[in-house]
């Protein structure tokens, strides 16, 4: 291999590996946003269900609930 064959072998190569890191980036991204998520969704449900029951419990203070 001369010269300017190994060049292109090593310019190459690195650009894999640069694909191969911005990949593995992305994708650790993608992991954080799906967490991130589902701790909001979570979060959310937790309101929700604290809501009814204080809800729920002015419904049989007052005794209106059925």
């Amino acid at each position: 291999m001369d010269n300017s064959q190994n060049a292109s072998y090593q310019a190459g190569q690195v650009k894999c590996q640069t694909q191969e890191k911005a990949s593995n980036m992305m994708d650790k991204a993608s992991n954080t946003a799906q967490s991130a998520m589902e701790s909001c969704q979570e979060a959310g449900q937790q309101v929700k269900d604290k809501a009814q029951g204080a809800t729920d419990a002015v419904k049989d203070a007052v005794g209106a609930k059925k």
